[in-house]
């Protein structure tokens, strides 16, 4: 994939805000596809091995089938320490890596972390959907910001989650009975598209499989020793 902007990951906290706050003034809820375009979807996770090498993996699926099709990955020393609201610094070298080798181009990215839902409204989904000029989605296992309710049980039902007086993303119940996972626009899709997507590319666990995808191959990958690599299914 080609990327459309550069900006450094190795930097300070005060750095990182000025960073965001740029990509933010970039950032755009137009979704550029009808339904019916959407052939190809993706999920890009990232794990770390015993030495906290990060590993991120973006696993490619057909669309309505899911069945994978393409795998790369990418592994890299996170650049930034671990602070809340700055993970996209720590993990973006080596999820870029992964993006490089992809061949096949995916209509839509969906990244185990946060979107808007995120204290300066770029969360790794945003960050790296501006950089690559992708339409991301972020899906995550807890609650970063704001406040919701918690929504019914019923598998579909959704509560807001809302953050300085806006809407920024929904707790979103992909699995009756489940808790549910957190689903907030990354970039070029609106929060109805975010939720409509997401629920389409659910199979029967709590995680959307192209998520659920991502971290199984990205829990295998840490355990190799390449730096990178990619596989190809079709």
């Amino acid at each position: 994939m080609e990327k459309l902007l550069d900006f450094p990951y190795a930097v300070d906290v005060k750095e990182a805000k000025e960073i965001q706050e740029k990509l933010k003034s970039l950032l755009s809820f137009d979704f550029p596809y009808e339904d019916k375009d959407i052939d190809l979807v993706a999920g890009i996770d990232v794990s770390y091995n015993t030495e906290k090498e990060a590993s991120a993996a973006v696993v490619v699926l057909d669309f309505p089938s899911l069945r994978v099709r393409e795998v790369s990955w990418g592994k890299a020393p996170p650049p930034f320490p671990y602070i809340p609201g700055f993970l996209s610094f720590r993990e973006g070298p080596a999820i870029e890596k992964a993006l490089s080798l992809l061949c096949s181009q995916p209509q839509i990215f969906f990244f185990d972390g946060q979107g808007i839902a995120h204290p300066r409204g770029v969360g790794l989904a945003t960050h790296l959907g501006i950089l690559f000029g992708m339409v991301s989605v972020g899906v995550a296992k807890s609650n970063l910001v704001g406040n919701f309710e918690e929504p019914p049980e019923k598998q579909g039902s959704f509560s807001w989650i809302e953050y300085q007086g806006a809407k920024v993303g929904m707790a979103l119940r992909t699995k009756e009975k489940v808790k549910p996972v957190f689903v907030s626009p990354g970039n070029r899709i609106d929060l109805e598209k975010a939720k409509h997507w997401t629920l389409l590319v659910t199979t029967k666990y709590r995680l959307p499989e192209p998520v659920r995808q991502a971290h199984i191959f990205s829990e295998k990958i840490k355990k190799g020793g390449e730096e990178y690599g990619r596989y190809s299914f079709s």
